[in-house]
C-alpha cells in the first residue's frame, strides 16, 4: 500500500475541446488518488474529517510531457514523501498503459481545524504517514510561483458549483478559472508546466479580483479578496 495505483480510460467528460485531458480534471484525479491512498493507509476520514480536521493542499506543481487524450488508457500512481512537521508531501506520476511517461506532479498537503481554520498538528490526531522515496519519478516539491507584471483584470464571484465539502472553492476549479482567462488554453497550446500556491480560502459568494499577464510562454494569474487568495504560473509550448 506504499504506492497507490489506478488504471483508467479517459471519458469525454474528462477532456477539453482539443480532446486533451482537462487541467482541472488532471488535478481532480490527483486529488482523489491522494484521498484514496490516505484512506488505504488508515489516515483518512475516520482520523480527520470525522474528527473535525480537513485535508487541504497548499502548493501544487506538475511537469507535462504530453497531456493524455480522449479514450486513451493511462496509469496513475501516487505516493507520500517524508512528512515535514505539519506538511505532507505527495508525488504523482501519470503514464500511458505502455509505460510512456506523461506527467509528473508534486504537492504539499496539511491539516486544518474545520471550525477555526487554523493548522492542526498531526500528532494531536495521531496522523502519521510513512514516506516513500522514488527519485526516478519525483519532481521537486512545489514552491510559490514567481510573479510577473499583470496587464488584464476582472472580477470573479465564487458560485455554488465550485464549492466542495470543505466549504471553500475546490483547488481544482482554480485551473478552470485560469484557462477561462488565458487565451493559450483555448488556442490549443500544449501546457508544459504549472504551479499554484493557495494562500487563503475562497468561500461561496466571495468576489475575487483577478489579475494576469504573460512573459513569453509563461502566464501568471493571481486572485485576491481582502487578502491574497492564490497565484498560479502556467508555461505553454508550441502547438
Amino acid at each position: 500500500m506504499s504506492i497507490y495505483q489506478k488504471e483508467l480510460r479517459l471519458r469525454s467528460s474528462d477532456v477539453d475541446l482539443h480532446r486533451r485531458l482537462r487541467l482541472s480534471t488532471l488535478f481532480a484525479l490527483l486529488q482523489e488518488a491522494a484521498i484514496a491512498h490516505t484512506e488505504q493507509l488508515g489516515m483518512g476520514r475516520a482520523m480527520t474529517l470525522d474528527r473535525g480536521a480537513l485535508w487541504i493542499v497548499t502548493l501544487q506543481s506538475a511537469q507535462i510531457r504530453r497531456m493524455p487524450e480522449y479514450d486513451e488508457e493511462i496509469v496513475l500512481r501516487s505516493w507520500p514523501g517524508q512528512t515535514m512537521h505539519v506538511l505532507f508531501p505527495r508525488y504523482c506520476a501519470v503514464d500511458t498503459a505502455c509505460g510512456e511517461p506523461l506527467i509528473r506532479a508534486s504537492a504539499l498537503w496539511t491539516l486544518i481545524d474545520g471550525d477555526t481554520r487554523k493548522l492542526v498538528f498531526p500528532e494531536r490526531l495521531g496522523v502519521e504517514i510513512q514516506g516513500v522515496s522514488r527519485p526516478e519519478d519525483e519532481i521537486p516539491l512545489p514552491s510559490a510561483p514567481r510573479p510577473i507584471p499583470t496587464t488584464q483584470h476582472r472580477e470573479f464571484t465564487v458560485p455554488y458549483s465550485y464549492v466542495d465539502l470543505n466549504g471553500h472553492m475546490n483547488n481544482t476549479r482554480y485551473f478552470d478559472l485560469a484557462e477561462d482567462c488565458i487565451s493559450a488554453a483555448a488556442e490549443g497550446r500544449p501546457l508544459r508546466a504549472v504551479s499554484t500556491e493557495f494562500k487563503q480560502e475562497a468561500r461561496l459568494g466571495e468576489t475575487l479580483s483577478l489579475a494576469w499577464g504573460r512573459d513569453g510562454e509563461r502566464w501568471y494569474l493571481a486572485g485576491a479578496a481582502e487578502k491574497n487568495v492564490f497565484r498560479m504560473s502556467l508555461t505553454y509550448g508550441e502547438g
